[in-house]
């Protein structure tokens, strides 16, 4: 599918795509060429993720990430988009340090083309996004499974199970309250996905979080069978297809049609 003919994905059209009850499609990119085949697939957020420590780098964890390597990645990527909104990280301790030091770091990504920025993490940083937010910065506020907590949480696992459910309630209001524009929700139970998605009103986005978000978002790696290993929730879009685009092509309308994720997935 090609995206010349529609409009460049803004702050407001995402808002516009959840009153309007659209699903919204989001991958990683870290470089030009994936980036020109998201673009064309008809993506509409395109996220420069410090996942690339795990999948470019090759290491363990995404807490050696820095904001070098996330400006360089950034300014790959804005490099061969027109369309999709362009979404980049905020590396480890930008958004959880203090309030200048995240706005200052937001503002080198923002310069390298990204149109937003995403820092995980609640609590004590909703102070954060509610300062870059009312300085113009769009932010996108990630709960749930936090990978730079990863030592703090013991590893990579599912995140609001119990009563810790409304703890991750109470985060997403607090963020949504705070002026954030997006919420990415990472592996927490469906049913929880669900009901945060109800009571905020801006578009939440599910990775390994049920189908009821506003949007899904995926590592590229995952989505087209290169990862190690492939997450329970993670489907192989390049399986059966004739090449990139079309198993890019191919992810957009299965989470528009709703059919990824699947009860599964």
């Amino acid at each position: 599918m090609s995206a010349s003919g529609f409009e460049p994905v803004t702050v407001p059209r995402l808002a516009a795509l959840k009153r309007e009850g659209r699903k919204i499609a989001a991958m990683t990119a870290y470089d030009a060429s994936f980036a020109r085949a998201m673009d064309e697939a008809g993506m509409d957020i395109v996220l420069v993720g410090d996942s690339l420590g795990h999948v470019v780098q090759g290491r363990r964890s995404t807490v050696p990430v820095t904001l070098e390597d996330m400006a360089y990645h950034t300014r790959c990527v804005a490099r061969a988009i027109s369309r999709p909104l362009l979404m980049a990280d905020l590396p480890f301790l930008s958004f959880q340090g203090s309030a200048d030091r995240a706005l200052a770091d937001a503002g080198v990504l923002m310069r390298a083309g990204a149109h937003m920025v995403k820092g995980e993490g609640a609590g004590p940083f909703a102070a954060n996004a509610a300062y870059l937010a009312a300085r113009g910065v769009p932010v996108c506020g990630h709960i749930g499974l936090t990978p730079q907590f990863v030592h703090s949480l013991g590893g990579y696992r599912v995140q609001g199970r119990g009563a810790h459910g409304a703890r991750l309630l109470a985060e997403a209001k607090e963020l949504a309250d705070a002026g954030i524009s997006l919420l990415v929700l990472e592996a927490v139970p469906a049913a929880l996905a669900a009901e945060i998605s109800a009571a905020v009103t801006v578009p939440t986005i599910g990775i390994g979080a049920g189908p009821s978000c506003d949007g899904q978002v995926l590592v590229m790696h995952d989505a087209l069978g290169m990862g190690p290993r492939r997450p329970r929730f993670v489907r192989d879009f390049l399986a059966g297809q004739g090449g990139i685009v079309a198993a890019l092509s191919a992810y957009v309308e299965a989470v528009r049609q709703g059919t990824f994720p699947a009860a599964q997935e």
